[in-house]
């Protein structure tokens, strides 16, 4: 019997197809189980959100980690000093320096929002029942030559009161043991959140530290399984990936600061209630892009509404104004080229990001379709280039506004990529001929010399 010898081509081309169909499987699973993918994410998301918390801050504080540590490697090898243990000596002076910039921002957040919050809360509960009685007083007085309508809107006001103390009677008292079982689980939630931040507080520590070996690992495991182009186009894109997702957070954070600043201070000058509380909830939000500013705006306005309407409708004025010069002025002056995405893409980004994964997903979702973007795009310019075409978009665009075409059409381009093709092969058979007389004209004179 005659045995088959498969070479490693073979088992290459079989492995290729094996990983083919589990990827279109898994695809295919994905689109039509998306709420089971959801699902296992979330609960892979719940397991590891101790290291997800501590990578998450030792990505942000990795710029004043570094800096921290070379000014302090500097400081201790200045002059003819020269100390045993200067790195690591270092390295826990930048542990330390990161700790206490992490905490101070924590504490001061806090420091800032939860007195404001609880305040607010009771303001709001204080104030509500005298703001409905003069908005009901309100629509009596517009409403006094039209009769029918305020009749209607008593009768709508009236049965949404019956409504809420018969809600409040027959549903909310009989569910006060479910109620309290929930609270006491969201309690115990929140519990599980503190301690898995206790503990990402501490896995952060570890990554600081160990974070250039991390990488030296990971670059031995890609050089020793890809090829040398392989390996530097991966570390090159890696870098690009940094320098992306890296410029755009602490870019975003460093305008949403000074966003929140502003927003203090103009409300401070004007005498608007709820400052500190509206100005670090319009801070916050401001790192959503695009639709931050008004997201923040909506229960900052119906605070100041509780109060003073007029003021809410200043400050909603004040926070378009707000938005347009981060848009325009601000924002591009600190992220600069961070994402190189069009608006629209930035729009497209946000919405897919949120719709899929929240909050998070509108924060994160710029900067990893910018990196998508980048890369999908090489790879086009790419092939584009193998087939002798243009890779600048505008050489493609049909303009109906000019009456000369400034574009040249595919058959044109191919005739160029043929004629060109045919001249380098011309020039190369001419060379070939020239070598070839050359070679016979020195064999003719070392003949003559022979005799």
């Amino acid at each position: 019997m005659r045995r088959i010898k498969l070479e490693d081509k073979h088992y290459q081309w079989g492995l290729t197809a094996f990983l083919v169909i589990i990827c279109g499987a898994l695809f295919i699973f994905g689109v039509y189980r998306f709420h089971v993918v959801q699902d296992f994410i979330s609960l892979c998301g719940s397991i590891l959100a101790p290291f997800i918390y501590g990578l998450v801050m030792a990505y942000l504080l990795c710029p004043i980690y570094n800096a921290t540590v070379r000014e302090s490697y500097h400081l201790l090898n200045k002059g003819n000093r020269h100390f045993t243990h200067d790195m690591a000596i270092s390295k826990v002076i930048g542990t330390v320096i990161s700790m206490l910039v992490l905490l101070v921002v924590i504490i001061g957040v806090a420091w800032m929002v939860i007195p404001g919050l609880i305040d607010s809360i009771v303001k709001v509960v204080d104030v509500l029942p005298a703001g409905m009685q003069k908005f009901q007083i309100w629509i009596d007085h517009k409403m006094a030559n039209l009769p029918v309508a305020q009749s209607r809107i008593n009768a709508i006001l009236e049965e949404t009161s019956d409504q809420i103390m018969d809600f409040a009677k027959n549903t909310l008292l009989p569910r006060t043991g479910t109620m309290a079982a929930r609270l006491s689980g969201t309690l115990l939630g929140a519990i599980g959140v503190l301690f898995d931040f206790v503990i990402g507080f501490i896995i952060c520590v570890y990554f600081l530290n160990i974070k250039d070996t991390l990488s030296a690992q990971m670059k031995k495991i890609i050089i020793a399984n890809t090829k040398e182009s392989t390996a530097e186009e991966i570390f090159a894109g890696a870098e690009f990936t940094n320098k992306t997702f890296g410029g755009f957070i602490s870019g975003k954070l460093i305008d949403s600061a000074i966003i929140g600043i502003l927003c203090f201070i103009v409300m401070s000058i004007f005498g608007w209630e709820y400052t500190l509380l509206i100005s670090c909830i319009i801070g916050i939000t401001n790192i959503i892009p695009f639709f931050g500013p008004f997201i923040g705006a909506i229960p900052s306005a119906l605070l100041l509404l509780m109060v003073n309407p007029w003021h809410a409708l200043y400050f909603i004025v004040f926070v378009i104004v707000l938005q347009q010069f981060d848009g325009n002025i601000l924002g591009p002056k600190i992220l600069g080229e961070t994402t190189g995405l069009a608006s629209f893409w930035v729009l497209f980004a946000i919405l897919v990001g949120g719709g899929l994964f929240g909050p998070i997903g509108m924060v994160l979702g710029v900067p990893v379709f910018a990196v998508l973007y980048t890369y999908g795009t090489r790879v086009l310019n790419k092939k584009l280039k193998r087939k002798g075409f243009s890779t600048d978009t505008s050489d493609y665009k049909v303009d109906k506004y000019r009456t000369k075409p400034h574009t040249k059409t595919l058959k044109e381009r191919r005739e160029e990529k043929r004629q060109r093709k045919a001249d380098q092969k011309a020039k190369r058979q001419k060379e070939i001929e020239q070598d070839q007389t050359t070679t016979q004209e020195s064999e003719q004179t070392n003949e003559h010399t022979e005799d």
